[in-house]
């Protein structure tokens, strides 16, 4: 194991050991987690919890309903969210996709290996590799590093990566440094077509403060999310590093 794993896996035992898991993402099903790593594509996550709230308001946060939903109906639901006209339709894509391929369930589709899935996903309209390795992720419980900008930007100013690097070349970095725990057992049953219930639950108290900019230093196989006040526990340099962030983030701005 080089260096850079070395520090990488460090730092995940430090913060994990303050914080534990954080049961990210917040969502009650498999498919409100794709959902949101959709719409929250170019806007903060206080606009996509409104969008989320009126689609559960209006008994469409499911695939079904939005399966048969106008197009013009959806896009107004989600509208908050911004892009709202793309958004939709990239939703509608998606759920093509899934009828097509995998005869309209999630659990069938989920159950392909993640690097297959992964290639289905990417090819689809308006999934990047973030959004892909969301879905994965949080959804499906695949074991794939979501690369974020906070994740990328501390790895930088450790001199761990280079500006230069892609996503995949910092995605395979975090990947072979946090190895072991990707190979820990899944805890979420895949039993259910639609339910997630060890780490399903409302919207958490920090995604819901909206004033406050919380800085994601992300080993996302466990998926942590971590408040820049409280550094006391993290190395020195490291707790600069989440000091800089309180101030310079947006204040709008949550994962």
């Amino acid at each position: 194991m080089t260096a850079a794993n070395e520090q990488i896996r460090a730092y995940y035992h430090t913060l994990y050991g303050a914080w534990g898991r954080q049961h990210w993402w917040p969502a009650g099903t498999r498919f409100e987690v794709i959902v949101g790593a959709y719409l929250t594509q170019n806007t903060s996550w206080k606009n996509v919890e409104i969008a989320l709230r009126r689609l559960r308001a209006a008994r469409k946060l499911s695939l079904a309903a939005i399966r048969i939903l106008p197009l013009a109906e959806l896009e107004a639901l989600i509208r908050p969210a911004g892009y709202f006209r793309q958004k939709a339709a990239r939703l509608k894509t998606f759920i093509g996709f899934v009828d097509r391929t995998y005869q309209g369930s999630l659990q069938r589709m989920f159950a392909q290996p993640a690097d297959k899935l992964r290639q289905e996903l990417l090819s689809l309209h308006g999934v990047g590799p973030e959004t892909a390795d969301s879905i994965l992720l949080y959804a499906g419980q695949h074991s794939v590093f979501v690369v974020d900008a906070y994740s990328r930007r501390i790895l930088e100013r450790h001199g761990i990566a280079h500006p230069k690097m892609t996503y995949e070349e910092v995605r395979g970095l975090f990947e072979q440094s946090l190895r072991e725990v990707a190979k820990a057992p899944a805890r979420v049953t895949r039993k259910s077509e639609t339910a997630i219930p060890s780490f399903a639950h409302s919207p958490s108290a920090m995604s819901l403060q909206g004033a406050l900019c919380w800085l994601r230093y992300t080993t996302t196989c466990m998926g942590l999310l971590w408040p820049p006040e409280n550094i006391t526990a993290l190395k020195p340099s490291l707790a600069a590093e989440l000091a800089h962030f309180k101030h310079s983030c947006p204040t709008t701005e949550l994962p």
